[in-house]
């Protein structure tokens, strides 16, 4: 089995859309509207792992032009032709 990894690993949620994303595509990736307290804006979260929703926008033809760290948090920007 695999040795412990020295400290937790996030695997969600992940935040995946703003109030103006496509809600077609929020429904298809099964994502919930929400407005963070102190929040002046809502965004569309899923519990599932980047890397579930990365494979979902795969699928739709999505494909990720640059990623990158902010803080603890991780950014991908993504493009459909």
């Amino acid at each position: 089995s695999p040795a412990p990894l020295p400290f937790p690993q996030e695997v969600g949620p992940t935040t995946v859309g703003d109030e103006h994303s496509d809600p077609s595509l929020m429904s298809f990736l099964g994502a919930t509207k929400r407005n963070v307290l102190g929040n002046h804006f809502w965004e569309y979260y899923v519990n599932d792992a980047p890397r579930v929703v990365l494979d979902k926008l795969e699928r739709c033809g999505y494909r990720v032009v640059s990623m990158t760290g902010v803080g603890q948090t991780l950014v991908w920007c993504l493009h459909k032709e």
